[in-house]
């Protein structure tokens, strides 16, 4: 079995002459690239491994140098790419945390035992995120997405290996 990857970033540009790139993260804490001697960069299926010589914020981005990249033309090849950490070297979880791909497509059923559906999708605000809920059926009225704050006050319990999920329905929530 191959090993998981999550995409912690973006090559959005280059950063002046020597060959450092500017990476958009994808990722809750722009640090963890700080812990990182090496990067592993996405084109499609295809990736290379670039030992880093040096990170350091630039704006609301990240600048990098990387090994065997001193040129602004050699960093203008990378940009477009996407940067993946393997499962393995992922930051690692505080209790009742999980990652969003973990929990996407998650089966979601209420505390009385009724599936609602399959999680899609999560919406991030500033306050809590925000799990979108797609009953099953065709869409339609009846069965609108349903939107479930990710409140302890809702999420009872998450099973991760069983890719369940147990809610309570605050009153009034099946109504939004």
């Amino acid at each position: 079995m191959t090993e998981d990857y999550f995409k912690i970033g973006d090559i959005v540009n280059v950063h002046g002459l020597r060959g450092e790139i500017k990476v958009m993260p994808t990722t809750d804490d722009p640090n963890r690239f700080n812990a990182l001697d090496e990067l592993d960069i996405y084109f499609g299926s295809d990736s290379k491994i670039y030992p880093i010589e040096k990170v350091r914020p630039h704006k609301n981005l990240i600048a990098i140098k990387l090994a065997g990249v001193d040129d602004r033309n050699a960093a203008e090849k990378l940009v477009r790419g996407i940067i993946k950490v393997p499962r393995s070297k992922a930051l690692p979880l505080d209790e009742d945390e999980y990652y969003q791909k973990d929990l996407l497509d998650m089966v979601v059923v209420t505390d009385t035992g009724e599936e609602l559906g399959q999680l899609v999708q999560i919406i991030e605000t500033g306050a809590n995120d925000v799990y979108v809920v797609r009953p099953p059926g065709s869409p339609g009225e009846k069965n609108k997405d349903l939107l479930i704050p990710a409140i302890k006050e809702c999420i009872l319990s998450v099973s991760v290996s069983e890719k369940t999920m147990t809610v309570h329905l605050m009153e009034g929530l099946l109504e939004l």
